[in-house]
């Protein structure tokens, strides 16, 4: 039997090896305690900004390892130790104005030609190098306020098609309404009305000093606002964090009202933070033409309507009222229009009948796009677009006047999902490793004397066998590492585990063969015969248990989240590489060695 292993097979596995030795070598280099300044509102990071910045930190007699512009709106200042950089941090912040977002970070050592073809370190996970932590406090309030608000602008159109006539209505302390009548008829006919259709209502009368009905939400109803505003508010800082490419984030209530939200690994804070405490959402409303904008510059208030201003601090008078609001909306992405400017395309789905009604009865009248952002318990309205209308629209349309960073971030946000309510971050750290260096060191010796016993173990047992099976495992650890760098996999204490339990596994493959073979030379077959038929006839058995490790670590990645999610990426990654290296590895480096010889003695260990 000659050598069975085609002369393709040799080069396809040494290209696989070399491209993971490529891959896997950032997580060499490490990572550079940083400093990243932010231009926030558009203010631009410049040449000058960095002269500045180096200049504070000379004076305080602190030396950066590198400093540079990655951006025309954000610098990194790299050091050497993060002591040195906690103080960077302050003295920065204090020769910078509130223009500017001053944040921790980690900035990886790769060189830049590495950089170039995408090959990065492995992000680590809280427990191993730390993250970003946010405490966010949900504004419930203002759900409850507006959940009221509808209630009132809808109670006069619902008591004058009832024919009950009352003098006044007005909003009493935020979370309550009350409507004063001339006589008690009229009361207690509105009473009636509103019992049956107001469900989520509890009311009350009176007659002192006038006679009135006021209203508030049930108990009942205000548990299910802060239920559903707190599970609707989770759900969209996840789609952000993923929209933000964090792996391995957590995301969970504390609390009534408040939510932590942990991003390990992020290299871009001010970012993130800037990002998941915005509440950012569209308010589609028409211009208001029948009453004069100079009555109300002039301070007189008009009901139904509101002045703006747009970019260029011209005034427009609006109606209140929108036709359409950002909850109608299901996806937004980034083009360009007719003539090549950014744009942003929205989708919108649900009941579009008053928008569709809207922009069909008013073609050739203007409307604007209002966009709403609130942050930091401070909302902002600012028009966006101001178009008219040319035709009646419908489920897909376009968004012009952006710039290309503001096309980019609104898409982000709309696709992310609206915030219910507004979101505040209350408190920000940079969380440390969670188990403290001695157990990274712990973590990383594990790794160390397992795969030093099993190498031993192999080379002693198995002899020259043994040596080929140690070298295919190192194959497979260098190709598990270049993997969960490419993919962009979190490392976490538990995926060190999964590391060492996935080394043991692909020993495993390895002594199933060398055992096979064994077994047929103590049989009599002949020395390349019995090499065939160990791999071939052990190779099911291998995929046979590795298959249902594989259908085990899936259910675990599935269903587990944070530390469990760690062991099943790793668990689940080393069973493929190891199917790789432990059979067609090692395979091929016995067919090179013996698959040349003419029947001449083989030896399997001792």
């Amino acid at each position: 039997m000659s050598n069975t292993f085609p002369r393709w097979k040799y080069y396809l596995l040494v290209g696989i090896l070399l491209v993971g030795c490529i891959y896997a070598i950032p997580n060499i280099y490490g990572e550079d305690p940083a400093v990243q300044i932010t231009g926030l509102k558009g203010t631009v990071v410049n040449e000058e900004l960095v002269t500045s910045i180096t200049q504070s930190l000379k004076e305080h007699a602190i030396k950066p390892k590198k400093i540079a512009l990655e951006t025309a709106n954000a610098c990194l200042v790299r050091f050497s130790d993060p002591e040195t950089q906690l103080k960077a941090k302050e003295i920065i912040r204090k020769a910078l104005s509130d223009q500017y977002s001053v944040a921790l970070n980690l900035a990886a050592a790769t060189p830049h030609w590495l950089d170039l073809i995408g090959a990065k370190p492995m992000k680590l996970g809280l427990d191993l190098r730390g993250g970003v932590h946010f405490l966010m406090e949900v504004d419930i309030d203002s759900v409850i306020a507006r959940r009221m608000e509808s209630y009132q602008s809808d109670l006069p159109k619902v008591l004058r098609e009832a024919k009950v006539y009352y003098k006044k209505l007005q909003q009493v302390e935020g979370k309550k309404f009350q409507i004063t009548f001339a006589n008690k008829e009229d009361r207690n006919s509105a009473y009636s009305l509103l019992k049956q259709q107001g469900r989520d209502l509890m009311l009350m009368t009176g007659d002192e000093p006038e006679i009135y009905l006021s209203g508030t939400l049930s108990e009942s109803a205000l548990q299910e606002i802060r239920t559903e505003t707190i599970e609707q508010t989770l759900a969209t800082l996840r789609n952000r964090v993923n929209e933000l490419g964090v792996a391995e984030a957590i995301v969970q209530r504390q609390g009534l009202n408040r939510v932590v939200v942990e991003l390990p690994g992020i290299q871009d804070t001010a970012y993130a933070k800037d990002i998941l405490g915005k509440t950012a959402t569209l308010k589609f409303v028409m211009v208001d033409e029948q009453h004069k904008i100079e009555d109300v510059l002039m301070g007189h208030p008009t009901a139904g309507a509101k002045l703006y201003f747009d970019r260029f601090q011209r005034p427009t008078l609006l109606k209140t009222q929108p036709i359409l609001t950002g909850d109608a909306i299901t996806g937004a992405s980034t083009g360009q229009d007719r003539d090549g400017n950014p744009a942003v395309s929205v989708r919108i789905g649900g009941d579009i009948a008053l928008f569709s009604r809207t922009t069909r009865d008013n073609v050739g009248k203007k409307m604007a796009v209002i966009y709403v952002e609130t942050k930091d318990h401070k909302t902002s309205e600012s028009i966006i677009s101001l178009a008219t209308i040319q035709s009646a629209l419908g489920n897909n349309f376009q968004i012009t006047g952006l710039s290309q960073q503001e096309a980019r971030d609104l898409a982000l946000l709309l696709r992310a999902g609206a915030m219910p309510a507004p979101v505040s971050i209350v408190e920000e750290s940079i969380v440390g490793p969670s188990m403290g260096q001695d157990n990274i060191r712990m973590g990383m010796v594990s790794v160390s004397v397992g795969l030093g016993l099993v190498l031993l173990f192999m080379g002693f047992y198995y002899s020259v066998f043994g040596i080929i099976a140690n070298i295919a495992l190192l194959a497979n650890l260098v190709l598990l590492l270049a993997i969960m760098s490419f993919i962009g996999a979190t490392l976490t204490l538990p995926g060190i585990a999964g590391i060492v339990l996935t080394l043991g596994m692909a020993v495993d493959a390895n002594v199933l063969i060398f055992e096979r073979i064994r077994e047929e030379l103590r049989h009599g077959v002949s020395p390349k015969a019995s090499v065939h038929r160990g791999f071939e006839y052990a190779f099911t058995t291998i995929v046979d248990s590795n298959l249902t490790t594989l259908i085990v670590g899936i259910i675990l990645f599935a269903v587990g989240t944070g530390p469990v999610k760690g062991f099943a990426v790793t668990l689940c990654i080393g069973i493929l590489t190891s199917l790789l290296t432990a059979t067609t590895g090692s395979r091929a480096i016995v067919e090179w060695l013996y698959g040349g010889r003419k029947n001449k003695p083989i030896r399997v260990g001792v």
